[in-house]
C-alpha cells in the first residue's frame, strides 16, 4: 500500500492541474496553529492530533493523508545484559530509550549551583541514543541523491536567515528531516522541498518566541508548497516522529563544549563567557559538516568536539568529549576549506544585539563542500608523481 507522504504527493499533483491558469496558488483558508510546541504545550496538541475519531475519520475517509501500512506498532519493554532497559519498537523513526550505569562517559560537566551535573549530564546523552540519525535512509530513497539533501538544507540556511531564526532552529530541522527519511521508503525529489519547508516550520514553533506564519513558509517557496500542503506534511512528520521533537542538536553541543572551555573557575554554565567571534567562525565548520551526508556517521556530540578541536588544542577538548580522532580526520578537508574562504564575520541583525551569534546566517556553503570533497578525495587518492620524479630501481 502507498505510505502517506506518496498519497500526499499524488494529490498535490492532481490539485494542481484541476487549477486554473489564472488561479495558480489560490487555495482554500485551512486554519493555521498560531500557538508553539513548547514542551508543555506540545503535549495538548499532541492529544488533539490523536483524538481517535478525529485519527479514525482521517485514516477512514481520506486515503491521502494516511495508510493502515503507517499505523505504528506498539513498543516492546525488554530486558537486555549490562542492567539496561531497552524499548524496542519495529518501526525505523522510533526512539530506543536506553537507560545505562556504566556504558556511558563520566560527565564533564562542573558543579552546577541549580542541579546535579550527573543527573544533567546523563539526560543529555540518553537524549543522543534515544534520536536516532543515520545516513542509511538514502538506500531506501533510490531517486534521491546526497547532494539533493544539501541543497535542500542550504536553502533552509538561507531562509533561516531570512526570518532572523536562530541556528538551533536550523538544526532542529535537519535533525527532523534526516530523522523522517529514515521512517519512509521511496521518496520523490519534487516533495523533499515540501518535506524540508515543514521541518522548519515545526521548529520555528519549537525553538522561536516568535515563529513565522504559515503563510510566509509557502511564501518562501514560491508557489511551490501550498499552505494546506504544508498542514498536512506535518501531521505526516509529526505522526512519524511520535512527537519527539527535542533532540541535543549538534549546536547546542558546540555552544556547551565552547561554554566549558571557556569558562573561568566557581562559574556558571547558564553565563555566556565564550568569545561571540570565535562561536561563529566554529558554527560554519559545523554548518559546512552537516550539509555532507557523511556527518551522519557520527553522533552530535562527536561532531560538536571534533569541531572544537580545530580552534582549540586537543588536550583540552578531550577533557570533556569522548573518543574523536576518526571524526576530526573526516572533518580536516572541511576546516581547510573554511580557512580558505576567510573569517566569517559577526552580523548586524535589527532588534537583535546580545544574541546576534545565535542568528542562523548562510554562506556560500555549496562552493565550501565542492572544494572540501575535492580534498578528501585528494586525501583518499593521492596525485601520483610525475615521470621525472619517479625513482628507477634496477
Amino acid at each position: 500500500m502507498l505510505n502517506s507522504v506518496y498519497c500526499l504527493c499524488s494529490g498535490r499533483l492532481q490539485k494542481r492541474s484541476e487549477n486554473a491558469p489564472g488561479q495558480k496558488g489560490k487555495v482554500n483558508k485551512v486554519r493555521t496553529h498560531k500557538t508553539h510546541y513548547s514542551e508543555g504545550y506540545h503535549m495538548a496538541l499532541f492529544c488533539y492530533y490523536t483524538d481517535k475519531h478525529f485519527l479514525d475519520g482521517l485514516i477512514h475517509s481520506n486515503s491521502n493523508f494516511f495508510s493502515a501500512a503507517n499505523v505504528t506498532k506498539p513498543c516492546i519493554i525488554t530486558e537486555v545484559p549490562e542492567k539496561e532497559v531497552r524499548i524496542d519498537c519495529d518501526e525505523p523513526g522510533c526512539p530506543v530509550l536506553i537507560a545505562r550505569d556504566s556504558s556511558v562517559q563520566p560527565s564533564p560537566l562542573p558543579h552546577l549551583g541549580w542541579g546535579f551535573s550527573e543527573d544533567v549530564w546523563m539526560k543529555m546523552v540518553s537524549k543522543e541514543q534515544n534520536y536516532r540519525h543515520s545516513k542509511s535512509f538514502m538506500q531506501k530513497h533510490p531517486r534521491i541523491q546526497p547532494r539533493m539533501r544539501s541543497i535542500l538544507l542550504d536553502w533552509l540556511i538561507e531562509v533561516s536567515e531570512a526570518y532572523t531564526l536562530h541556528r538551533q532552529t536550523f538544526y532542529l530541522a535537519q535533525d527532523y528531516f534526516d530523522r523522517f527519511m529514515l521512517t519512509q521508503n521511496n521518496i520523490e525529489k519534487g516533495v523533499l522541498q515540501l518535506i524540508g519547508i515543514t521541518c522548519l516550520f515545526i521548529a520555528s514553533k519549537m525553538e522561536e518566541a516568535c515563529p513565522p506564519k504559515l503563510s510566509q513558509m509557502a511564501y518562501v517557496t514560491a508557489g511551490t508548497c501550498y499552505e494546506d500542503e504544508i498542514l498536512q506534511m506535518e501531521l505526516i512528520i509529526l505522526k512519524e516522529l511520535r512527537w519527539n521533537l527535542c533532540p541535543e542538536t549538534a549546536v547546542s553541543w558546540l555552544k556547551l563544549y565552547f561554554q566549558m572551555a571557556s569558562m573561568s573557575a566557581n562559574s556558571d554554565l547558564l553565563e555566556p563567557q565564550f568569545p561571540q567571534d570565535a562561536y561563529v567562525q566554529m558554527t560554519r565548520l559545523l554548518d559546512l559538516c552537516i550539509l555532507n551526508i557523511n556527518s551522519l556517521d557520527f553522533q552530535y556530540r562527536v561532531l560538536a568536539a571534533s569541531v572544537l578541536c580545530h580552534f582549540l588544542q586537543q588536550e583540552t577538548v578531550e577533557k570533556i568529549s569522548d573518543v574523536i580522532q576518526p571524526c576530526v580526520n573526516w572533518m580536516a578537508p572541511f576546516a581547510e576549506s573554511v580557512s580558505q574562504f576567510g573569517r566569517a564575520t559577526l552580523r548586524d541583525f535589527v532588534r537583535i544585539k546580545d544574541d546576534r551569534h545565535n542568528i542562523q546566517t548562510h554562506t556560500d556553503y555549496m562552493t565550501m563542500l565542492e572544494d572540501a570533497s575535492l580534498k578528501e578525495v585528494n586525501r583518499q587518492f593521492p596525485t601520483p608523481p610525475s615521470s621525472t620524479e619517479k625513482t628507477c630501481n634496477h
